[in-house]
């Protein structure tokens, strides 16, 4: 079994939880993704987490070594994405 890539990850997802935005990015092995969801809704960081896993089912046994995410609300992505347009711009080098 080929490892997958973040892609496949988003896919993995995406077809169990409807996400307002999805971003995955990694190299097959170790992946970190943000994920907005309204299901997100009134749940703590752990339950959140724990939705994402369900989603990803035995691929998170077999497949995916390791997962880092950051999991919003639409009115907490909205909220950051508010606060990232107000502070000054740096580009990564």
């Amino acid at each position: 079994m080929s490892d997958p890539t973040a892609d496949d990850v988003r896919g993995f997802i995406a077809a169990s939880l409807p996400c307002d935005h999805l971003e995955v990015e990694g190299d097959g092995r170790h992946f970190f993704a943000t994920i907005v969801s309204a299901e997100f809704e009134g749940l703590a960081r752990v339950r959140r987490h724990q939705r994402v896993y369900t989603a990803l089912g035995d691929r998170m046994r077999e497949q995916i070594h390791a997962l880092s995410m950051k999991t919003l609300t639409p009115a907490e992505w909205a909220d950051q994405a508010g606060a990232a347009s107000a502070a000054p711009h740096h580009p990564h080098h």
